[in-house]
């Protein structure tokens, strides 16, 4: 019988998780044992899992799991250099040539195990089964909101966290705005008909910022892009790959511009295709936002985890459309799981 072991997620901040307890009944009726991990920060809470009809395990257990499991997490596991004889489902990120990843793979070379990374998971036509877009692109859309009305009051943004719902997010950030008795800024979005950017968009006209959607056609010139820069907001949705444009060069530090606030929802600073190189590292939680310029002022949002502000509609979303390809892990030699196996094959013996 298949086994899939939902773990508890270790990574700080991190409440999301890739299995509702619908999805997990729905595993067991196809006859999937499923055994979920207690967690003292899952979104969703354990009772539901055990009425769904799931085995529970201790708290990050998973090491201990019987050698045929599936483990099944989201985020990175703790980095401690230990084999790894299990086969797993998570975000590897070891396939670009990250310093991490390339630990990752010599953990699963030693240990024997495999890696079915959840961003290589892509049907026959080869896009991706799941993906968390949509609310990276709501949440990066208001942390770039609060940057710009921070702003406005002289200062930069403070910490960010994690919030009970959408809903939540929405009055906080309205009573933030309406406090300023000003105007809304106008926000450009680039990559608007993606996921990212539907998120990033829905966001700001719930919030009255009036959005210029922008995306391939729009951009296809190669730049530049005179008009990002009047706008008070950039939000760039589109992840770098060879032939990404320069949306806001380094030039733009020192120009005239309206533009105050970048948020960087593809956070890719590391990447040579960088479309957004006036600033070098990822922002965290603790400090949102780089100030790249200060006359006029210019801050970088570029959050690397940012569904993770609002794990339960981020969970219930991904759950959801990862579940379909879920209900065929009794076969794990076609299909998403064959084509993500054979990936991982190619890089683990470089």
């Amino acid at each position: 019988m298949t086994h899939l072991w939902v773990r508890a997620e270790q990574r700080p901040n991190e409440e999301r998780v890739g299995l509702t307890p619908e999805g997990a009944a729905a595993l067991i009726a196809r006859g999937i044992q499923v055994t979920v991990e207690e967690s003292s920060v899952r979104a969703i809470p354990i009772d539901g899992y055990r009425e769904a009809g799931c085995a529970i395990a201790a708290e990050n257990a998973w090491p201990e799991a019987p050698r045929d499991a599936i483990i099944f997490g989201l985020k990175e596991l703790p980095d401690d250099s230990t084999p790894l004889p299990h086969r797993h489902i998570m975000f590897g990120h070891a396939f670009k040539g990250q310093h991490s990843g390339k630990a990752l793979l010599r953990r699963f070379r030693d240990g024997g195990g495999t890696l079915y990374d959840l961003e290589y998971l892509v049907d026959d036509t080869g896009r991706r089964v799941a993906a968390f877009g949509y609310w990276a692109g709501y949440a990066g859309a208001a942390v770039t909101l609060k940057a710009w009305a921070a702003q406005q009051r002289g200062g930069i943004c403070g910490p960010v966290g994690v919030y009970a719902g959408k809903e939540a997010l929405l009055a906080e950030l309205g009573a933030e705005l309406d406090a300023l008795q000003r105007d809304r800024p106008r926000a450009i979005v680039i990559g608007a008909l993606g996921r990212v950017g539907t998120g990033a968009a829905d966001l700001c006209e719930a919030m009255g910022v009036a959005v210029t959607k922008w995306d391939m056609a729009e951009t296809a010139s190669g730049g530049p892009f005179p008009e990002i820069l009047d706008h008070e907001l950039f939000l760039n949705c589109i992840f770098a790959r060879p032939g990404t444009p320069v949306f806001v060069p380094k030039s733009a530090l020192t120009a005239d511009r309206r533009l105050t606030a970048i948020g960087d929802v593809a956070c890719d600073p590391d990447s040579d295709y960088n479309p957004v190189p006036v600033y070098d590292r990822a922002t965290t939680w603790a400090a949102p936002v780089l100030r790249v310029a200060e006359a006029p002022v210019l801050d970088v949002m570029a959050i690397d985890n940012l569904p993770s502000m609002l794990p339960a509609e981020s969970s219930e979303d991904y759950a959801a459309q990862l579940l379909a390809s879920l209900l065929t892990l009794d076969d794990l030699a076609s299909g998403v799981w064959g084509r993500a196996e054979a990936i991982f094959k190619q890089h683990v013996a470089g």
